[in-house]
């Protein structure tokens, strides 16, 4: 897939300097930031819904608990 971006000549220069400094292609920064940012929120969002769910019901366990209860122990 080919993707075009429009950027102005200060941001240009920023991303290519990077790009020469981690001895990566711009496409390669650009992609990775790009998926980089994706994962960061699915992160986010998971633990919001994680944590509404700890809220409603808010039980822990022991590191012991959790090994007798594998069989660990």
């Amino acid at each position: 897939m080919t993707i075009s971006l429009r950027l102005n000549p200060q941001d240009e220069k920023l991303i290519k300097t990077y790009a020469s400094l981690k001895h990566q292609s711009v496409s390669e920064v650009i992609r990775r930031a790009i998926i980089e940012q994706i994962e960061d929120e699915f992160d986010i969002k998971e633990y919001f819904e994680a944590r509404e769910e700890f809220d409603k019901d808010p039980v822990t366990y022991s590191l012991e608990e959790v090994e007798k209860e594998l069989g660990f122990k």
